[in-house]
């Protein structure tokens, strides 16, 4: 055979997989295979792949009698949307997907050229773990991954699909990264399997129940989005690459924005007369950001607290925003965590934050105390604190005590600080600051819950407002709320050359 020829059976051979066979049992499973899903993902013709003729090393078990070019991984650069990015895609139809030296290597070989040329890596991963006739060499291959991933952490985006099995100490790459996604029903994550856990706890489990798409968005929080189908999940992670930066000394990208009547009149109604009735604050996102842009993350997890990207005068910004629809929008365990890391995502990549504050304080109770809110809180009082990208606070109703000052107030660093005039600053609801402060007078009143009434109403017209936070340049500007838009799209565009850091020191020791 000649040279050309043999380099064309070989190309042939790589382009297989694990045969015709395994390929048709991946496809009756509902899945892709690694190459279809790559080029779903990367703009047509753009995929260079690297490392195709790779093979593995391992001579034991048989090994030696079973090689495919590639060894279970598809690895190379290509564009999305016209801008760069480095993949890997995983092969079920070779050993399973299972992760091998030769395989580990062709991953850190992605991560390593998307770190020296500032670009995202997308990671699709459809594995069985480590290939076990190796032993500790794959064990070891993992541990080059994590490393990797660790010092690419706010250096470049990172993005993980996991579009099958991930169990293991495979789990901990993805859970490394900065977003998560999962296909319902075709793929699961967990340190410890069905079988595992019965043993040790006696606990009947399924793979679906234990790590599936749906118990990971709404119990653990492990994964950002939990996508119907493959498909989805693909245009999930080119839509959010499209919010991102190429890396952390860049900017996100402007999107073109005609200048239209920026009023919104929908928002001059929102709030309720009742102050304990609630709300669906994505009604007001829906009106600040632009038209079809809010993106949330998190959708199905502590939904107290929403969270998402969106574009306001086609720039990128981070929406951090309390949920008076849920729990009346308290700050909990699950929301300070889930808000706290989204916002140093977007510090880490520049982006900049807009915070819509409605909030009745923290909540209480046995469960949140002895399962650390105080710590936990604190993780979303640091990382606003610490951010230095442009800071952006709306007050649309309640800042009742500590969560006024975690909420990006003016005092944590926020630059522009705004409120409705439905807005209440005090440091408690009227009820329960008036027994306080009024207890002996009440006590001694004929007419008790006469007296109270009295006095939780001196105390609202006190505080239930926001001019006493205005007076003293707490709050930058009292405005209407149909004005919203016109201030923010003002603001960011004031903001866009703001310069801070923080104290030179080697990293922060977040409440962790």
């Amino acid at each position: 055979m000649d040279k050309v020829s043999l380099l064309k059976k070989k190309n042939e051979e790589a382009l297989k997989g694990g045969g015709a066979k395994r390929v048709e049992a991946q496809h009756k499973k509902g899945k892709l295979t690694a190459r279809e899903r790559l080029t779903l993902l990367l703009d047509e013709g753009s995929f260079q792949e690297i490392g195709a003729m790779v093979t593995h090393r391992s001579r034991d078990f048989g090994m030696d009698k079973e090689v495919y070019l590639g060894d279970g991984v598809v690895t190379g650069y290509g564009t999305v949307n016209g801008r760069l990015v480095y993949v890997f895609s995983q092969d079920f139809t070779v050993f399973g997907g299972s992760l091998s030296e030769t395989h580990a290597e062709k991953i850190c070989r992605i991560m390593d050229l998307a770190m020296q040329n500032g670009a995202p890596v997308v990671g699709l991963n459809d594995s069985g773990g480590a290939r076990i006739q190796e032993g500790v060499v794959s064990l070891g291959g993992y541990a080059d991954i994590f490393y990797r991933n660790v010092r690419a952490s706010g250096v470049i985006p990172q993005i993980s699909a996991v579009m099958g099995p991930c169990a293991g100490g495979a789990v901990y790459s993805p859970a490394i990264t900065d977003f998560i996604l999962m296909v319902e029903h075709t793929s699961y994550m967990f340190v410890t399997g069905p079988n595992v856990v019965k043993t040790v706890t006696h606990e009947n489990v399924t793979s679906e129940e234990l790590g599936g798409a749906k118990t990971h968005a709404t119990k653990s929080g492990v994964t950002h989005f939990a996508c119907a189908n493959e498909l989805e999940c693909i245009e999930n992670i080119k839509k959010l690459l499209s919010y991102m930066p190429q890396n952390c000394e860049e900017d996100a990208p402007v999107y073109a924005y005609e200048a239209g009547n920026e009023l919104r009149t929908k928002l001059n109604t929102i709030i309720p007369a009742n102050p304990n009735q609630p709300y669906d604050i994505k009604d007001v996102i829906e009106e600040l950001a632009d038209v079809n842009s809010f993106v949330e993350v998190h959708k199905d997890y502590a939904e107290n607290i929403v969270v998402g990207f969106a574009r306001i005068a086609g720039r990128s910004i981070g929406i951090v925003a309390n949920q008076p629809a849920v729990l009346a929008g308290v700050l909990d365990i699950e929301s300070s965590r889930k808000g706290a890391r989204f916002v140093r995502f977007c510090d880490a990549f520049n982006i900049p934050l807009l915070v819509l504050v409605d909030v009745p304080g923290f909540l209480p109770g046995t469960d949140q105390e002895w399962h650390g809110i105080i710590t936990n809180g604190a993780k979303l009082l640091f990382a606003l604190s610490e951010a230095t990208v442009p800071k952006v606070t709306v007050i649309t109703r309640k800042a009742y005590g500590g969560a006024y000052d975690v909420m990006n107030s003016k005092h944590i660093g926020a630059d522009m600080n705004y409120a409705w005039p439905t807005a209440e600053i005090a440091v408690m609801g009227a009820k329960g600051a008036a027994e306080i402060i009024f207890k002996k007078e009440i006590a001694d009143a004929e007419d008790h819950e006469a007296k109270l009434k009295e006095k939780e109403n001196e105390y609202l017209e006190k505080f239930a407002n926001p001019y006493g936070a205005a007076a003293r340049g707490f709050i930058d500007e009292v405005i209407l709320p149909e004005e919203t838009r016109v201030k923010l799209v003002a603001a960011y565009k004031m903001l866009e050359q703001k310069a801070d850091s923080m104290p030179k020191k080697k990293h922060g020791n977040i409440p962790l």
